[in-house]
């Protein structure tokens, strides 16, 4: 779960959710003024952010940029974080593929998480949290792995049938997390400090 009070590492690379060649729709300046942006997904704790591309440059959909520190090929800067709701309608629908993507590509980090899940309070476990895991399945995984650690998420859904895609249960939590600024509990991301007043 997200730690309190240490600043969080900032994304290294993101993932293009869509380019928005004029700009943000929020963006009341008329269009010859509006610079491009790309709407992206950051891969480590899936900050929604809106970034800047250099001059001349159209990242594609679905393509892993780079936004750390150094020489950049495609990003100019980051241009502010952004909640679900500041999605395009194509950046809404381009998410859930892309965090399947990523957390496939991260299967060890997220293995690790049914691994280690533990209780949060005497009444809810870690692995409550995730859609469709209820109290059977829990004790299920939580069983399970007393006889052996989970290597892949084949091996967990083979060892407990009753969670089919471990990715999907996984992708639906983060998006449940994204799309709730006050959602009590984070497992895998960064809430949206909106400055006070707004």
């Amino acid at each position: 779960m997200t730690t309190r009070g240490k600043p969080p590492e900032k994304e290294d690379n993101a993932w293009v959710l869509d380019y928005l060649p004029y700009g943000s729709s929020d963006d009341k300046r008329p269009s010859y003024q509006k610079k491009p942006v790309v709407q992206a997904v950051g891969e480590k704790h899936f900050v929604l952010m809106e970034l800047v591309p250099k001059e001349g440059k159209v990242p594609d959909i679905q393509s892993r940029v780079y936004i750390g520190e150094g020489d950049r090929d495609l990003i100019d800067h980051v241009k502010h974080r952004i909640s679900y709701q500041d999605l395009s309608h194509g950046a809404q629908l381009e998410l859930p593929y892309i965090l399947e993507m990523s957390v496939k590509n991260h299967e060890e980090r997220f293995i690790q998480f049914f691994n280690d899940a533990h209780p949060i309070t005497n009444r809810l476990h870690m692995l409550e949290l995730l859609p469709g895991i209820g109290k059977k399945l829990m004790w299920a995984i939580i069983d399970e792995r007393k006889k052996g650690t989970f290597k892949n998420f084949q091996e967990l859904h083979e060892r407990v049938g009753g969670v089919h895609s471990p990715e999907k249960v996984i992708v639906n939590r983060i998006i449940e997390e994204l799309k709730d600024d006050n959602i009590k509990y984070r497992l895998f991301t960064i809430p949206l400090r909106r400055p006070r007043g707004q």
